[in-house]
């Protein structure tokens, strides 16, 4: 689904060894002297429930502040185990293992938005391009996947800001850069 999800961090040398020791996957990219990224949460795959627990304690003991323990969250899926950190700029990383999560990839995205319909028709009109669907539809909630991973936007006074997500499309030129409702970045790479 992405070829590249980028953040701005307002400290590069913090946030490359929070990542570093969070187990970033190559499709995440830390950007410096841009913008910094706010109120994103951002999920990597996870090997299975023991990973996850390992990767928790392993942030916590190197002093990286909890957003939630290791433990199953049958609200998204019955097979569902996660784990919660803060990264330096107070975005939510969480390590993730469920029937589909992919180790060392980035498995989903959640996003604010300050319109969750203005996202959805924005996401929908890109989807023949990108190759997402739109999987799950309430007021609040709009998730859209490829199979493998997704990313959701979730209603929010103060929208997810200084994200950008770049998709890999099958034809040049068809996804050109554009601003989601929200602000945030979106391209597209042939790959």
């Amino acid at each position: 689904m992405f070829e590249r999800v980028a953040i701005g961090v307002s400290d590069g040398a913090a946030s490359r060894a929070f990542y570093a020791a969070a187990g970033k996957p190559a499709a995440l990219e830390l950007l410096e002297g841009v913008p910094v990224t706010r109120r994103l949460h951002v999920a990597f795959g996870a090997a299975d429930r023991a990973a996850v627990d390992a990767w928790w304690r392993r942030l916590v003991d190197a002093g990286y502040e909890s957003d939630g323990r290791p433990g199953p969250r049958p609200e998204y899926s019955p097979s569902y185990y996660g784990a919660f950190v803060l990264d330096p700029d107070g975005n939510s990383v969480e390590a993730v293992h469920h029937d589909t999560s992919r180790p060392g990839r980035i498995d989903h995205l959640w996003l604010r938005s300050a319109d969750v319909a203005a996202a959805k028709r924005f996401y929908e009109g890109i989807a023949p391009v990108t190759g997402v669907r739109l999987v799950h539809d309430t007021a609040d909630r709009v998730r859209f996947t490829d199979g493998e991973g997704s990313f959701s936007f979730v209603a929010g006074d103060e929208p997810t800001r200084h994200v950008g997500l770049v998709f890999r499309i099958q034809d040049e030129g068809a996804l050109p850069p554009a601003h989601d409702p929200d602000g945030n970045s979106v391209a597209g790479v042939v790959r």
